[in-house]
Order: C-alpha cells, then sequence, then structure tokens
C-alpha cells in the first residue's frame, strides 16, 4: 500500500460502528411481525421438532430437543415477547442459536430469508415500541412500510429479570 492510499474512516456511535456497512439477519415471523437476528449467531434452521417437557421449568421455556446428539433447549418466543400462544394447526420452525457454549432452540412462526441491510438505516427503539419488547431488541429497521425488530440474542435469553416480574 502507498502512503498516500486513504483507508475510508468509520464513523463511530456510541461503541459501536454505525456507517459505512452491512449487517446480514436471518429474519423470522412471529404473530406477524417480522423479527431478525445477526446471522452470525444462527447455528442451524429447523423444521418442527418434537420437544420434550422440563417439569418446573419457566412457562417460555418449551423443554428441550435432541440436536445431533446435543440437548438444546426450546424458548416459546411467543410467550417470551408476551405475545398469544401459536395454534397447533400450523407448525412452527426453529432457530438454533449458540450463547456461552449451551444451545438453544428459539421456536418461531417462520423463517424467511437473510437480509443484508445498511448500518446507516438502523435505528434505536422508539419509545412507544412494547416494553417487553424494548427488553430484548437492539433497535429496528424500517423496510417498505414494515417494522424489524432487531433481537438481541443474550437478552431475550436471559429469564433472571423474568423471575422478579
Amino acid at each position: 500500500m502507498s502512503a498516500n492510499a486513504k483507508v475510508p474512516a468509520k464513523k463511530i456511535k456510541g461503541d459501536e460502528v454505525s456507517h459505512g456497512g452491512n449487517q446480514d439477519y436471518v429474519t423470522m415471523t412471529i404473530a406477524d411481525q417480522l423479527f431478525g437476528i445477526p446471522v452470525l449467531q444462527v447455528q442451524d434452521v429447523l423444521g418442527n421438532q418434537r420437544i420434550t417437557r422440563i417439569p418446573l421449568a419457566p412457562p417460555e421455556v418449551a423443554g428441550s430437543l435432541n440436536l445431533r446428539g446435543r440437548i438444546v433447549t426450546a424458548i416459546d418466543v411467543r410467550l417470551r415477547l408476551n405475545l398469544p400462544g401459536r395454534t397447533k394447526e400450523k407448525p412452527g420452525m426453529s432457530i438454533v442459536v449458540d450463547l456461552r457454549g449451551e444451545l438453544y432452540s428459539l421456536m418461531v412462526d417462520s423463517v424467511g430469508e437473510v437480509l443484508s441491510l445498511s448500518n446507516d438505516d438502523f435505528e434505536r427503539n422508539p419509545a412507544t415500541l412494547d416494553p417487553r419488547w424494548r427488553e430484548v431488541s437492539t433497535g429496528i429497521y424500517r423496510l417498505n412500510g414494515q417494522l424489524m425488530v432487531v433481537l438481541d440474542v443474550p437478552r431475550l435469553l436471559n429469564f433472571t429479570n423474568m423471575e422478579a416480574a
């Protein structure tokens, strides 16, 4: 590289890079609402699975399933977001994520496409967003009249605040 070559500067907002790049998200639908998770956090996408109930688990923990010999905790994201339960006639799907070496299956209605979205279009959570959703979201994207809520997987899977409620 020559001494005159310029490296594009990254603009920083707070403690994260906010301009000059894209982020890829796996999209999912839950109760007709679009959500996204950063693609690098997704380990697997599964169809409807047989789930074994875990006694005395919080209501959001649907149970566990076996994925290639590993036990995976299944989380009902509808209940976690305070949405009505899914009807049995339409089987859901799961997105498997890894959090600190443990696998979790996020039960959703459907999994969509992977979207590459500009960091410039990312917005912080609006004040009007449901407080329970705000608690587990990093922000939103406005996509052609539809709102995509970006889920924060570690906060979504943090049940310590739930026990106090």
